[in-house]
């Protein structure tokens, strides 16, 4: 599995234990800093943020 995949993975799996938990419970802390470590590794190997977090079609760009 890519750094990129594993990241967004992590990304999304804490969003969603902060939406059905809350932000002190043990789980969405878990899987922030799950997050928060596959995102700083795949930085480190020299990935773009924007690698990790992809513009949408629904997103503005600054002045756009």
């Amino acid at each position: 599995m890519s750094l990129i995949h594993t990241a967004r993975t992590a990304q999304h799996l804490a969003v969603r234990a902060l939406a059905a938990y809350g932000l002190a419970h043990p789980l969405s802390l878990t899987l922030l800093a799950a997050a928060s470590t596959a995102a700083a590794q795949a930085w480190d190997r020299g990935h773009p943020v924007h690698a990790i977090h992809p513009t949408t079609r629904t997103e503005r760009t600054p002045g756009g």
